[in-house]
């Protein structure tokens, strides 16, 4: 999977516009990283990805590139 597709990928997860997204983004400065987002990154990596993550990862987590890092 292409960073690109994974980028699109969580835009869908977030309920982001498409191309909204970009490696080097603080996760911080990102309105729709809420609860909500981060309960559905966590389903999405289990069922996209095989992988099981903790509230403890997600907390970890500072820029988009993370996210795209633990999807490898």
């Amino acid at each position: 999977m292409t960073t690109e597709e994974k980028l699109a990928l969580l835009e869908e997860t977030f309920d982001m516009d498409e191309g909204s997204l970009e490696p080097d983004m603080e996760l911080a400065d990102i309105d729709e990283f809420d609860s909500i987002a981060k309960l559905s990154l966590i389903v999405l990596m289990d069922d996209e990805f095989g992988k099981t993550i903790k509230s403890d990862d997600i907390k970890a987590l500072e820029t988009v590139q993370d996210i795209l890092d633990m999807m490898e």
